[in-house]
């Protein structure tokens, strides 16, 4: 798979979070872009209440796809595990948390929250960098 992260500044200001990551391997994985757009889009946001990052939960169903079992095996399952394990422990090597409000420093699922985040640049100054990260971590190691 190409370098995705040098999509992510044409397609983040358009699609969340979740919705740029999973959209830009959807081709790779043999999906059309449009089913991975609609299945990632509820998951932007931290999943809209400022939980696990829209990036990492996009990079989830990457590795899924990808590494993910379709069989009741404990070691197919343990083994997709491992891989979220390891996307897990290379995010937060890099930010500290798997955290929206953690990652932004606000919690954007409150009008409030919002509302400070986009006032400060958040969405177009820190989320990038997150999504960016992301690919980069599955472009390098999935």
């Amino acid at each position: 798979m190409a370098n995705k992260s040098n999509l992510v500044d044409e397609r983040f200001p358009v699609f969340n979070c979740a919705q740029t990551v999973f959209s830009l391997y959807a081709a790779d994985l043999g999906l059309p872009e449009e089913t991975a757009l609609k299945i990632s889009s509820g998951f932007g946001g931290g999943m809209n209440c400022a939980e696990t990052c829209g990036a990492v939960t996009g990079a989830y169903m990457v590795i899924g796809m990808q590494h993910g079992n379709a069989v009741s095996e404990p070691e197919a399952k343990a083994a997709t595990k491992q891989k979220i394990l390891e996307f897990n422990q290379r995010f937060k090597a890099a930010y500290g948390s798997l955290i929206c409000k953690e990652l932004t420093g606000y919690d954007i699922s409150t009008p409030e929250g919002n509302a400070a985040a986009s006032a400060e640049g958040v969405f177009q100054k820190k989320c990038p960098l997150f999504v960016k990260a992301a690919c980069n971590i599955l472009d390098e190691h999935f």
